[in-house]
């Protein structure tokens, strides 16, 4: 029986994930990595492994303040595994080590990398490799330059500045070595826009940006996951971007006392962050009801499939908003342009948006019983949690340890759930060998 459990590649991602939280939990637990070198506090360092190999962003302490520098090491190792996939990294070592892959190892590799020619695996754990560091190295320079040359940090501090918030960004953590996030730098293009690009890069998922590279100037090529990916991202980004501004523009408490130029770049940190990446340039506790709602939304919704965000992913949301325009159409078949979606692929869309809804409605419910905080807070707590966004009114620090739990479980169902489940849904697609006699029910 626990033969045959471990012997399913999909089983493998989550209990990896889990070992290595246990792991990271430990070694936060280490005098060496509180800055008050007093003794080990469970809560704090369970719930900090989970939001950094979750690659969320919650955290119930202040990073900076508590953590020492080793501590914060151990938490950027953390979230940096947690972004490339426990199974992706170790099949690399593996690959470095023998030299070779063996079929088992390929078949883990695939589960947690989405890739479904088990002859590329090696191929494409290599360049995601390469994508990830050089993404992070290019978006480190310019961070410690700037934190170098416009902040006078000392060389040190600012390349340790650069790389942390590089590596958070791209890996959609939300971790920042700053109290206040990026609250500080809100109208700085040079501190906010690579970290924005960084955070779209990294959510857009590595088939995505692998086929981009090879075949960036032939649209025409593009697999129906790209497109969806590509052209469902920058429609979210504009649409929360406007929607986002008008919301927040004139609001003094967060974007109304900056210059234009402010508000445009608060807009698009508004609009960006909540895509699972988790870092505030403004006060989410100061924000309006419809900017957290909205909010709310682009954060269940998330990124890109196979990538370093959470959420349901943009192609779950945006097939099965193909199937209810061709549902309303009256056509029988769902088409997405030239290619039609099959059944199945309708059937774990639904699955993972539903259990989704129903994992952040039961989190809600539990911490608005667990707490005295009211529906919007617990919400968006939820919502974040889920997502792996990170994003908090500021609530976290306070809440019990049965709602930090909540969380916890939150965190790792959204991080290995929705893969775990849609990859198990996909792999026991059975071909019945009859048909049932069919029955309509009345639906609306």
């Amino acid at each position: 029986m626990k033969k045959a459990f471990l012997d399913n590649p999909v089983r493998l991602v989550p209990v990896g994930f889990l070992a290595t939280i246990m792991v990271g939990s430990v070694l936060l637990m280490l005098p060496i990595s509180r800055a008050d070198h007093e003794a080990a506090v469970f809560m704090p360092a369970l719930f900090t492994a989970f939001s950094a190999v979750c690659v969320t962003g919650l955290i119930t302490v202040d990073t900076p303040t508590f953590w020492t520098p080793f501590g914060q090491v151990v938490i950027l190792g953390l979230i940096q595994v947690g972004g490339f996939g426990i199974m992706t990294l170790a099949t690399l070592l593996a690959l470095v080590v023998r030299k070779r892959l063996g079929l088992w190892t390929q078949l883990v590799a695939a589960s947690e990398t989405h890739t479904v020619n088990l002859g590329d695996v090696r191929r494409v754990l290599l360049r995601v490799a390469q994508i990830m560091l050089t993404v992070e190295a290019v978006v480190a320079t310019v961070l410690t330059l700037r934190f170098w040359i416009a902040y006078d940090h000392e060389p040190g501090p600012a390349l340790w500045h650069g790389v942390f918030h590089a590596i958070s960004a791209f890996n959609n953590a939300g971790f920042s070595v700053f109290s206040d996030s990026l609250i500080g730098f809100v109208d700085d293009p040079w501190i906010i826009i690579p970290i924005c690009a960084a955070v779209i890069i990294g959510g857009l998922g590595f088939p995505v940006i692998i086929e981009l590279l090879r075949d960036s100037t032939m649209k025409k090529a593009w697999t129906v996951h790209v497109r969806l990916t590509v052209y469902g991202t920058l429609l979210l980004l504009v649409v929360g971007f406007v929607v986002l501004a008008a919301f927040e523009w004139d609001r003094p408490e967060t974007l109304g006392d900056l210059p234009v130029g402010g508000k445009v770049l608060g807009a698009l940190g508004l609009s960006v962050f909540p895509r699972t990446a988790g870092f505030n340039s403004i006060d989410y506790g100061a924000a309006s009801s419809e900017s957290l709602l909205v909010t709310n939304v682009l954060m269940f919704i998330g990124g890109g499939s196979a990538g370093t965000a959470g959420g349901i992913k943009i192609t779950t949301f945006l097939v099965l908003a193909y199937a209810i325009w061709n549902e309303v159409r009256g056509h029988a078949q769902v088409t997405i342009g030239p290619r039609s979606i099959s059944s199945s692929v309708q059937r774990q869309a639904l699955s993972v948006a539903l259990l989704g809804v129903a994992a952040v409605v039961l989190g809600t419910v539990a911490l608005l019983v667990l707490t005295d905080h009211g529906l919007e807070t617990a919400l968006f707590e939820c919502a974040s949690a889920f997502a792996t966004v990170g994003l908090s009114m500021g609530i976290t620090g306070d809440l019990p340890a049965s709602a930090e739990l909540v969380l916890i479980a939150l965190m790792f169902m959204g991080r290995v759930g929705t893969i775990t489940i849609a990859a198990s849904l996909a792999l026991r697609t059975q071909r019945r060998l009859f048909r049932v006699p069919e029955e309509r029910p009345i639906i609306g």
